[in-house]
């Protein structure tokens, strides 16, 4: 279903930004838009997509941090300076691909959200 509605988004911004019909035209087309949007299944989803997307974003922080605090307890181990500073640099790189990681899982989740908001709204379905 998500190509389907994409398709239908894509064929209506063609449209519209193809179109030679003029002013009247675009207003119309516009009107119905705003209709469509300001539906509350449409505008509750927009609010799901919303809150998850902040939901998400919330976790990359507390990685952050989680990261930068493996990196001090490294470099503050003991050992020789040369071994605190290979660890540090190990724990660095392994926050870095941890931190890549929950990036890259926060975007997927917030684009899934929005497809399945997409999705429920061209279905007519709102939130059911």
């Amino acid at each position: 279903m998500r190509g389907k509605a994409g398709l239908v988004v894509g064929l209506a911004i063609g449209y519209v930004l193809g179109t030679r019909a003029g002013r009247e035209r675009y207003e119309q087309i516009k009107t119905q838009w705003l209709k469509v949007w300001n539906m509350d299944p449409v505008q509750e989803q927009v609010g799901k997509v919303k809150d998850f997307a902040k939901s998400q974003a919330m976790a990359l922080p507390s990685t952050l941090w989680d990261s930068a605090v493996k990196v001090v307890q490294a470099a503050g181990a003991k050992g020789t300076p040369g071994q605190k500073l290979d660890a540090a640099l190990k724990a660095g790189d392994e926050s870095r691909d941890d931190l890549g990681r929950a990036a890259q899982t926060s975007a997927q989740a917030v684009k899934d959200a929005v497809d399945d908001a997409v999705d429920q709204a061209a279905d007519g379905r709102g939130g059911a």
